[in-house]
């Protein structure tokens, strides 16, 4: 299809799943650009509200007569093809085109697109780079899966060249989009309900790779086997970073109580400059290095490295303080794969602490099917863990397993692990435990941050 951003401004477009992080950032930006804008979800919420407020036509629920006057229909790769907005789309020969497609069109009006991939940490280093280039001016767009304050929300226009994005795996979305510069941060196995196994995954990420232009670039952890054996064949520029070796290194680190490293940037072995974090945790060190990486390639000072990844805390939902109940200091995360909550566990030990709890509630039924052992072992840093009932999200209940089977897999390896079954439920013990000094983790990618919420009311 075509599509012009700057040009279509008389087209009415309407989003299917509008109350996403990603969707509503899309509709923002062409409410901003003066575009009628439409769209349907599944619920209410503060993102509903908000893009109603700056004049979106929205609908709670999915409705074949949401559709008026409608020239364009945007959705996302979870909405099913029997959603009675895309047959009556179809059945009206209104255009419908996926978010990442609609996301590449856009991409394709600017010269340096950036595109942030991987199975972990995306938001976090889409965040750092943001930071980063509005120090140095660049003045980007950019869209981001979370709410950054920076920018006072998850999307920013810009009036330059300069692009940033996340750029998704799930269905291979981002093989729909035009970097100049792709950032993959690590491969894992996830979304395992649409590949068949994880060098299915690696086959797309080097699909992924071939998108970017000779005299463009692909920055890839050194840490990682499975991206660097992505990065092999690539035909366009190759940088590689980590801690025990890659073109851009990370030496000297040491972390402060708060668990933020600071560390000796080095370059080809040749120190450059020394950089203090905001975000917790080993891993964030290497996310830092990679829009290190990106920064150097765009020639930005290296004041406007430093005081930018310096002023960065973060998207909210990533690793972000809650308050305090008791002296215990609550944390929520939106780790919701293994590998993740791993890093986010190990984290927290960085913090000086006397217990550390934690309330988890898995996210759909295929990823806690598919990843079960690894869920099973992945919380051995906890004290205490509360679970939750899995989270459906786009998935519907089918038997297919239960926070019951996990719960009881996790007892099997020593953890303390208490089955709960409501947000109430799992508050009220929090309420009887916390003492001083004990931190306290809402994990996962649903709703189950409400449990910070009821306890700190």
């Amino acid at each position: 299809m075509s599509f012009n951003v700057n040009e279509d401004i008389n087209k009415k477009v309407h989003f299917i799943g509008i109350g996403g992080i990603s969707m509503s950032g899309l509709a923002a930006l062409l409410l901003t650009k003066g575009y009628k804008v439409s769209g349907s979800d599944s619920k209410e919420s503060d993102i509903t509200n908000k893009l109603k407020a700056e004049g979106a036509e929205i609908y709670i629920g999915h409705n074949k007569d949401n559709l008026k006057n409608v020239d364009l229909v945007v959705y996302t790769a979870a909405i099913p093809s029997d959603n009675p907005e895309i047959v009556e789309a179809k059945s009206q020969n209104i255009e419908l085109v996926d978010r990442a497609e609609f996301l590449g069109l856009i991409m394709k009006g600017h010269k340096y697109n950036v595109a942030v991939a991987g199975t972990h940490g995306k938001t976090t280093t889409t965040s750092m780079l943001s930071h980063i280039t509005l120090k140095g001016n660049l003045d980007p767009t950019i869209l981001v899966g979370g709410e950054l304050d920076a920018i006072d929300g998850n999307f920013k226009i810009g009036d330059s060249e300069y692009f940033i994005t996340e750029a998704c795996e799930y269905k291979e979305s981002f093989l729909k989009f035009y970097p100049y510069i792709g950032i993959i941060l690590n491969i894992d196995a996830d979304h395992l309900d649409y590949y068949r196994d994880l060098n299915h995954i690696k086959e797309s990420f080097v699909k992924f790779v071939d998108l970017i232009p000779k005299d463009g670039y692909i920055i890839g952890c050194y840490e990682d086997n499975n991206v660097k054996d992505v990065l092999k064949n690539a035909k366009c520029n190759v940088l590689t970073y980590g801690i025990t070796g890659g073109d851009i290194r990370a030496t000297n680190i040491s972390f402060n109580n708060k668990g933020c490293a600071t560390f000796t940037v080095n370059k080809d072995n040749e120190e450059l400059f020394e950089v203090t974090l905001n975000t917790t945790g080993k891993h964030n060190i290497l996310n830092a290095l990679s829009t290190i990486a990106v920064s150097l390639i765009f020639n930005i000072d290296k004041t406007s490295i430093i005081e930018g990844l310096k002023e960065c805390k973060g998207a909210h939902k990533r690793f972000e303080y809650k308050g305090t109940f008791n002296n215990a200091t609550i944390i929520d995360d939106y780790a919701h794969h293994p590998v993740e909550i791993e890093a986010t566990l190990e984290t927290a030990k960085l913090i000086p602490h006397n217990k550390v709890y934690g309330v988890f509630q898995p996210h759909t039924y295929t990823r806690t099917k598919t990843l079960f052992d690894e869920f099973s072992t992945c919380f051995s840093n906890l004290d205490t863990l509360l679970l939750m009932d899995i989270y459906a999200a786009r998935e519907k209940d089918t038997g297919l397993v239960s926070s019951k089977e996990l719960g009881d897999a996790i007892r099997k390896t020593g953890v303390k692990c208490i089955n709960v079954s409501s947000h109430e439920e799992a508050a009220n013990y929090f309420k009887e435990n916390l003492k001083e000094k004990d931190i306290l983790l809402t994990i996962g990618a649903g709703d189950v941050v409400k449990v910070a919420d009821i306890i700190l009311k």
